[in-house]
């Protein structure tokens, strides 16, 4: 059964960037979309972004458009979300999942999520 685990996470003041990464075991990653979701304290899981089985269709919350890019590697199982400009309000434990419906932004529809990374951005 496929397992993904997530990385990269860490402490960054605004406008710093961080690159997180989903490597995935257990199965073929690149059969499936995936996406990434992010959780803040008292908050709901939010969507983030979705890409497509080739990486060649990307999607993006409102809120991370221009910001953020997600990208695979499906060579190596493996997803990033490379993250840019960021800034306090991107502070969340940001989790990876897949996902066999298209574009979707519904973390009902994802499965196999991660334990999660932790992302801290001070002002």
């Amino acid at each position: 059964q496929l397992q993904l685990v997530e990385s990269g996470g860490g402490s960054v003041q605004a406008g710093g960037s961080l690159r997180l990464s989903c490597a995935a075991s257990g199965g073929v990653f690149e059969n499936w979309y995936a996406g990434w979701f992010r959780q803040a304290p008292g908050q709901e899981r939010a969507f983030v972004a979705f890409v497509s089985t080739t990486g060649g269709s990307t999607s993006y919350a409102d809120s991370v458009k221009g910001r953020f890019t997600i990208s695979r590697d499906n060579a190596k199982n493996t997803v990033y979300l490379q993250m840019n400009s960021l800034k306090p309000e991107d502070t969340a434990v940001y989790y990876c999942a897949r996902t066999s419906s298209w574009n979707s932004r519904d973390s009902g529809d994802y499965h196999s999520w991660g334990r999660g990374t932790q992302v801290n951005v001070s002002s």
